[in-house]
């Protein structure tokens, strides 16, 4: 502490009176906490001197020089002295010289920051030897400081305001005592640093996240580290993982080896210099995943056995399967390996199965991994009905479509339809590969099971005999059936042959003798209806009589045979006689039918078709034996670059005199569109009719040769938009707008596409085709000056034929009460070859026939077909006016 002493002058005076001079002045040369350095002018070489302090005297001999300097040591800091300087000479002694002086005060020592925040620092220190007569001065950032004290504490506290938040610091502590100060107490410290604005997390799974925040900064622009402190449970430590950064401005962190499904708790501190930020606090917590898929990797009629991949690979996980119905079964992920397996048994056959898998961790369930699968079919018990041209079957569950696939044939698909199968136009005899398929999606088509079915054969045609082995013999003779037969199987008189030609010559035998002789088609196990005739040996040789007789009857047959040849050719046939005419032509599985389409097998045949086999025309071809006659062919105009004038379709006759009312076409191939609209502009043509689908059971039937949407196309020089499209349930009817583009002339086109016509079949039933009908016969009659209607299927002579058949019979019956059907046919295949192609296209003309009079009032369909009331199938209502006309 400091000391103030009390120094007493002695006078002393000399014997003559006289006394010393004290010296002027003494000066404070150098100062420290233990001495001081004392000078003053020397005022007589031959005096010394005596200082007094602190009740002592020192003697003080110094060298004979102008200044004395004297060094008073063993003081103490911070303290001031009062001395008396004397001069002496011999036993002289002046009045003294007095003056007082401090030493440098001590510095303190332990300074302690009680208190640290951002923006300030609490200092504290001791009081130096608790004198409060010390003061105290802080020097920091270039600004020094007196700090206030309080007499009544033994420490001194001090906030350092107005700082920068984790920022370093270096002050210097003054003591300061009546004016002198310490050499200073030098540290440093820092503030807080301050939190991160925001954590974001930026990836998660079940047992780690993905952390990020932007770096903290300050003016300094210092680096800071951070530590994240985490647990789970309030009641657990925290764990902690320290990250160091770079000098990017994010900062991102993986904190791994957490537990699936927890809310975890997290602080993030700012460190710098070992000091840390408040902690910015937030929570999140990891997922709980579901298992990506669920293989099914086996299947029976009762059993469906399972596997999926453990999550993660890692034995933590348990799994629950529950089953639609509510059955559960817990699964164990602690077992070995990487894969968990379940065989899911006593299921029923051709049942789906609904199933949810879900992940479990510490009593969390996942959302669950959903997927079904169905069990399969045993196809040899379902009831097959099969014909030579259907497969059938009824309650066929656990599927939803089938297909059929036949060696030398397209694969057939088909939807089940309220658990039924039905194929249809299948090819007689044929061995069908059956399966049944459950579609899940497109890509998840499960086999169901798989049955091989051979179809009925067709039965032989034209079975005949001739005459051989003098007599003794038949030389039996038949037309092959359509489809595939591998035997046929002949019985004479009890006499079994096995052919698998043609023909067959049956020896020993009697002359003259009647045989009954029939013949029955094999394919596989299947057979077909059996089919007979009647047939004699050769009577050459038998008496005259029997001859004679013979010869009467041969006779006689020759001329009902004539005579039946000719009924066949008479004229058309009167609608009061029609429905016996049909009758008659039915009896023996249609034989009627059979003969005179069989008539007109070979009609146009002869006719040329040079232009069509060109090799610059053999392209534009669909089929190969449906080519264009030359006599009856729709010339194009020649372009001027060269192209060919041909197009695969021909000029078709109607009722009367009218010689091109129609012009019957093959389906647009993709090389042929631009043709197909140019024929119909040069022509003037204001009405298409299309009776087939673009595509058939796989098969491409007709290139779409008109827009997609209402967007227009361009087909040459030919834009052509749709404007309008109505669908019904058979037939969908459009208008097309034709732009010629060279001469900017627009024509509307009519297109009436008739949709429920199988290829080389027949719809089915007539009352449809004959309402389709109606419509395009009443355009037709609504526009006189237009060009022929085109009509067209795939190659443009089956379905084609068929329906301009109906419409001029049907006018043929309206104006004359009578239709000659065989005879149009005939007339039809001298334009074009193959017209109305199968037999079943053949008799439902005539069933169309009977039909239209036995249901004069067919019932007409409710829904509009065309808003715009100018068109001429603006409604339904254009058919009752049909209907009521004829």
């Amino acid at each position: 502490m400091g000391h103030v002493l009390l120094l007493v002058l002695l006078c002393v005076v000399s014997a003559s009176g006289q006394s010393l001079e004290d010296v002027d002045q003494v000066t404070v040369i150098n100062r420290t906490e233990f001495e001081l350095t004392l000078q003053w002018k020397n005022i007589n070489n031959t005096y010394s001197y005596e200082l007094e302090y602190n009740g002592t005297k020192n003697v003080i001999k110094e060298p004979a020089t102008d200044e004395v300097n004297h060094t008073v040591s063993s003081l103490s800091p911070g303290t001031e002295y009062s001395f008396t300087l004397y001069t002496v000479f011999e036993n002289l002694t002046s009045s003294g010289y007095n003056f007082s002086n401090v030493t440098v005060p001590s510095n303190v020592e332990d300074i302690l920051v009680v208190d640290r925040k951002e923006f300030e620092l609490t200092l504290q220190w001791k009081k130096i030897n608790n004198n409060n007569n010390y003061s105290y001065w802080l020097k920091y950032n270039e600004t020094q400081t007196k700090i206030p004290i309080s007499d009544a504490v033994p420490e001194v506290n001090y906030t350092v305001p107005y700082l920068s938040a984790g920022t370093k610091y270096s002050f210097t502590l003054f003591t300061e005592f009546k004016d002198v100060w310490s050499s200073g107490s030098n540290f440093s410290n820092v503030t807080v640093p301050s939190d991160v604005v925001g954590v974001y997390v930026v990836n998660r799974n079940d047992t780690a996240m993905n952390l990020q925040w932007n770096i903290v900064t300050n003016t300094e622009n210092n680096t800071y580290n951070y530590t994240l402190n985490y647990r789970k449970d309030s009641t657990e430590s925290f764990l902690y993982s320290t990250i160091y950064t770079d000098d990017t401005s994010l900062v991102i962190s993986e904190i791994s080896g957490l537990i699936p499904a927890t809310n975890y708790s997290f602080i993030l501190f700012t460190i710098f210099d070992d000091v840390r930020s408040q902690g910015y606090n937030f929570n999140n917590f990891t997922t709980l995943s579901d298992v990506t898929k669920v293989r099914v990797t086996h299947r029976t009629q009762t059993n469906l056995n399972i596997e999926w991949d453990k999550l993660n690979k890692n034995n933590i996980y348990n799994y629950t399967l529950k089953q639609s119905s509510g059955n559960e079964i817990p699964f164990t992920g602690s077992t070995e390996g990487d894969v968990i397996s379940h065989e899911i048994s006593d299921l029923k056959p051709g049942t789906v199965y609904e199933f949810t898998l879900y992940t479990v961790v510490n009593s969390n369930i996942s959302s669950g991994t959903h997927f079904k699968n169905v069990t399969t079919l045993d196809c040899a018990s379902i009831d097959w009905h099969v014909t030579n041209s259907s497969i059938k079957a009824m309650q066929v569950n656990g599927s939803t479509r089938v297909t059929a696939k036949n060696i030398t044939h397209d694969e057939l698909s088909e939807p089940v339809v309220q658990n039924s199968v039905n194929f249809q136009s299948l090819y007689p005899g044929a061995r069908y590969a059956v399966s049944l398929w459950y579609d899940f999606t497109e890509s998840d088509k499960l086999l169901q099971c798989s049955q091989n079915l051979t179809l009925a054969p067709n039965s032989v045609s034209h079975l005949h005999c001739n005459y051989f082995s003098g007599g003794y013999g038949l030389d039996v003779v038949w037309d092959a059936p359509y489809g595939v037969v591998n035997v046929v199987q002949l019985d004479v008189d009890g006499n079994i042959f096995n052919q698998s030609e043609n023909r067959q010559q049956v020896k020993g035998l009697q002359v003259a003798k009647w045989y009954r002789v029939t013949a029955t088609s094999f394919s596989g196990n299947k057979k077909s209806p059996a089919v007979s005739a009647n047939c004699q040996t050769d009577p050459t040789g038998v008496i005259a009589g029997v001859l004679v007789f013979f010869l009467l009857v041969i006779l006689i047959c020759a001329g009902i045979f004539l005579w039946h040849r000719k009924r066949k050719h008479v004229g058309p046939i009167r609608i009061d006689t029609f429905p016996e005419h049909f009758r008659n032509m039915s009896r023996d599985e249609n034989r009627g039918f059979s003969e005179e389409y069989e008539d007109l097998g070979l009609v146009g045949l002869e006719l040329p078709r040079e232009t069509a086999k060109l090799p610059e025309n053999k392209s534009k071809n669909r089929f190969s034996n449906v080519l264009a006659y030359d006599c009856s062919r729709v010339h194009l105009s020649i372009d001027d670059d060269g192209d060919s004038d041909y197009i695969n379709a021909n000029y078709m006759p109607g009722y009367g005199k009218a010689s091109k009312q129609y012009i019957a076409a093959q389906g647009p191939l993709p090389s042929t569109i631009n043709d197909f609209w140019r024929m119909v502009w040069e022509r003037r043509s204001q009405a298409i009719i299309m009776v087939t689908n673009c595509t058939e059971r796989g098969t491409i039937k007709c290139e779409q040769y008109w827009p997609l949407d209402y967007t227009p196309c361009l087909y040459g020089n030919l834009l052509v938009t749709v404007t309008s499209e109505d669908k019904a349930q058979s037939w969908t009817l459009r208008e097309f707008t034709v732009n010629n583009k060279d001469t900017s002339e627009i024509r509307t086109v009519k297109h009436f596409h008739f949709t429920a016509w199988p290829d080389h079949g027949v719809p089915l039933g007539t009352e449809e085709l004959i309402q389709f009908r109606g419509l395009v016969r009443q355009h037709i009659e609504s526009s006189p000056s237009a060009g022929p209607t085109v009509v067209h299927c795939s190659a443009g002579v089956g379905r084609t034929g068929t329906l301009i058949a109906l419409d001029v019979l049907l006018r043929q019956l309206e104006r004359e009460k009578a239709v000659g059907i065989a005879e149009f046919v005939q007339k039809m295949r001298l334009h074009r070859p193959l017209m109305v192609q199968t037999e079943s296209q053949y008799v439902f003309l005539h069933q169309c026939i009977i039909d239209t009079q036995q249901n004069k009032k067919i019932p007409m369909p409710q829904e509009n077909l065309y808003e715009n009331s100018e068109m001429i199938f603006a409604n339904a209502m254009a058919l009752k006016e049909y209907d009521q006309s004829s």
